[in-house]
């Protein structure tokens, strides 16, 4: 026992130092530290006793998406933080909540009212920024800030104490992200691509927040770039550009310079990360546009898709390595870079470690960017489209840390349900391209594996430090992509496309010689065409750089109702670790909040949520009692949507949201009904003796 409060009394102190001056029970950064981490310190819920949990409190922030003009891709991501006792919170539409984080009742909220009959490429918020002025007078007007960024490209500041808006920031409370961008989105138009969905980071009085930009739409689109403002003032102290628009810039010999002059993204819309004590800030970039033709975009695209660290304090780019060249297959660098201690056999490496979509996880030296585990150049398919000039290679790590399905798929490998379904995929997936991870984008039609979605996405990664493990939760559902060249694209109407390829998204891709379209790699019955899992909980063990345990994530029970078995199902959403050796995730559409042993992957407990919880929960403690509060809004293809958080603790007297069908009722039914079933020839046996 005393072994074992030594460990946990030092990962503690590890998290207390990531965190800055966040209390032990606070959730004061999105991730739960300034470098991300999804760790929480507490250990009163632990894996004897974690089957107490119990709802303590819930709170509805009535965001429904009445009013808006695509009320069904309505998404609630927020990881809340919690200072002080207070809960802060947004909602998909950037309506901002103050909760008291025992009770879950409301102190106050805040609306910048959006324009509600726009559509928006992400319709996202994943949460705010706490940031406290230590030149402040204790009690003075926003002596404590909320930061966060709007869908219609704000940065908007409140006083943490009373929701108002500080007025010494920017205009009124407010920086216009648009000033300074070559933005194409124009107010008589219905959609708005230019947004901030991810919450900003604070290195000392510098805050550090990059943007959103919509997909495939051209080449030409608003520019990537990351800036940096006074916290105080709003005022812009620098930007980065990850394009370079100029010869004289050393990234150049990456690109064609004339083209890059023209060429949009290489945003940074996840979460950054910060190491208070390099002065650096970690920032994940995306592809450059448009995702999947890359004519106009010649070269390897330097310090897009890249893990890039700046100087927080001037901007000056001081290490940047790639992970995917000369992206077209919409690989953004999706998840948080995650400050960790990594114990090696040369001793203990302060380190970022990054996962992307492809599924790999990588780890680079935080201060130097040199890797820390090992990565080669693997050769990888060319090419077969006229002006496309793939990268013969791509960076990838060991092996065993490719955590995703990375092979092709043959029509060998098609799945169904009904003998009928399985044909129709065989049909299908014999008709594209598919020789493995980085088969690029063709006319005839691609399987791009792992799809856009991932691999690992936002939910990214969240560490033990004590047992130095990392949880990613992984997709691994194939999809379709496919080039339209011009004319046959301004050719077909819109109800040619939806009669031919149902369900599929198109993009215009203007400024090149081809559109797109992409989609799930999905029978005439809408189920995969490969075999599950589609979504799996991923524990690697950091010493080893080896796979630790997985296990499949997600159950049927919502079509196929009360069946327990975890099939593995496309998944979203993040998962955080507690120093008592508990994981929590949700993430998944049978709307389930589940906790495993870090250590082995068993399942411990789960909980039946109002709808799925495509978020990462927030682990906290107020006066002593520690709280997991979860985001289950649900999500668009998810299934049903919703506006709630749900807060749980030991032996919770709140109220239940929905009707709880645990993993033993739900055996119970399915053992009764295989007897019921097994039972049936045998009545019919007899009544065929009695006849």
């Amino acid at each position: 026992m005393r072994g074992w409060m030594a460990w946990a009394t030092g990962a503690a102190l590890a998290w207390l130092a990531g965190a800055g001056t966040a209390a032990e029970g606070d959730w004061a950064h999105y991730g739960g530290a300034p470098g991300g981490g999804q760790f929480s310190p507490l250990t009163q819920v632990t894996p004897g006793n974690v089957g107490r949990l119990k709802v303590a409190w819930s709170f509805h922030t009535g965001e429904k998406g009445a009013g808006l003009s695509d009320p069904e891709r309505m998404r609630f991501e927020a990881n809340p933080l919690v200072v002080d006792g207070r809960m802060y919170l947004t909602t998909g539409t950037d309506i901002v909540f103050a909760l008291d984080a025992a009770s879950g009742a409301k102190l106050w909220s805040f609306d910048p009212k959006i324009a509600r009959d726009k559509h928006y490429s992400d319709p996202a918020s994943r949460g705010v920024t706490f940031w406290r002025d230590p030149q402040a007078t204790a009690g003075a007007a926003c002596a404590a800030r909320i930061v966060f960024g709007t869908l219609d490209a704000r940065l908007v500041a409140l006083d943490a104490a009373n929701g108002q808006p500080c007025r010494g920031f920017g205009d009124g409370g407010m920086v216009d992200l648009h000033v300074g961008i070559d933005s194409i989105d124009e107010p008589d138009k219905p959609w708005r691509n230019y947004a901030v969905t991810s919450p900003p980071v604070v290195a000392g009085d510098v805050l550090v927040s990059g943007s959103s930009v919509g997909d495939n739409r051209a080449h030409t689109q608003e520019q990537g770039v990351v800036r940096g403002y006074d916290v105080r003032s709003g005022r812009q102290l620098w930007r980065w550009d990850p394009v370079p628009r100029n010869t004289d810039d050393p990234r150049a010999s990456g690109w064609q310079v004339e083209q890059a002059a023209t060429v949009g993204s290489a945003n940074a819309w996840p979460p950054l990360s910060v190491d208070p004590a390099l002065g650096l800030v970690y920032v994940p970039t995306g592809s450059a546009s448009p995702d999947y033709y890359g004519g106009e975009r010649a070269g390897d695209n330097r310090d897009a898709n890249s893990l890039v660290a700046l100087d927080a304090k001037t901007g000056r780019r001081v290490w940047a390595q790639q992970l995917v060249h000369h992206d077209l297959w919409d690989y953004d660098l999706a998840s948080q870079p995650t400050l960790a201690t990594v114990q090696t056999a040369q001793g203990p490496r302060e380190a970022v470690l990054q996962a992307t979509k492809t599924g790999f996880l990588f780890a680079f030296d935080r201060r130097t960017g040199e890797p820390v585990f090992p990565i080669s150049e693997v050769p990888v398919p060319a090419s077969d489209v006229p002006g496309e000039h793939a990268s013969p290679t791509q960076p990838m790590p060991e092996p065993a840390l490719r955590l995703a399905r990375h092979a092709p798929i043959t029509a060998a490998d098609a799945w169904g349900v009904l003998p009928s379904s399985r044909q129709a995929c065989a049909d299908l997936i014999g008709g594209l391209r598919s020789e493995g991870i980085f088969t690029p984008p063709s006319v005839r039609g691609t399987i791009a594996l792992p799809g856009w979605a991932g691999g690992v996405n936002w939910g990214g990664i969240a560490v033990d430090p004590q047992r130095q493990l990392a949880i990613l939760p992984v997709m691994d559902l194939p999809m379709q992509v496919a080039l339209i060249p011009r004319a046959d694209y301004e050719a077909l109407t819109s109800e040619q496309a939806r009669e031919r390829f149902p369900g599929q998204e198109f993009n215009g891709m203007d400024g090149t010689p081809y559109a797109m379209r992409r989609g799930a790699l999905l029978s005439p019955k809408g189920t995969p065409c490969v075999a599950p899992p589609w979504g799996k909980l991923v524990a690697v063990n950091l010493r080893t750089r080896t796979v630790a345990w997985e296990r499949p994530l997600g159950t049927l029970e919502d079509v196929l109702p009360w069946l327990p078995l975890d099939v593995g199902m496309p998944l979203l959403g993040g998962a955080v670790t507690t120093a008592s050796g508990l994981t929590f995730i949700a993430a998944t559409g049978d709307s389930r909040l589940r906790a495993f042993d870090t250590a082995s992957g068993e399942l411990l407990w789960d909980t039946k949520l109002p709808a799925g919880g495509h978020a990462t929960p927030s682990v906290y403690a107020v006066k002593g009692r520690q709280y997991i509060a979860i985001a289950a809004g649900g999500r668009e293809g998810f299934g049903k949507l919703d506006d709630a958080l749900v807060v749980y603790t030991l032996d919770g007297t709140g109220k239940e949201l929905v009707f709880q069908h645990g993993i033993a009722v739900r055996m119970t039914v399915l053992a009764l009904a295989a007897i019921v079933i097994l039972a049936l020839p045998v009545l019919w046996w007899r009544r065929r003796r009695r006849a």
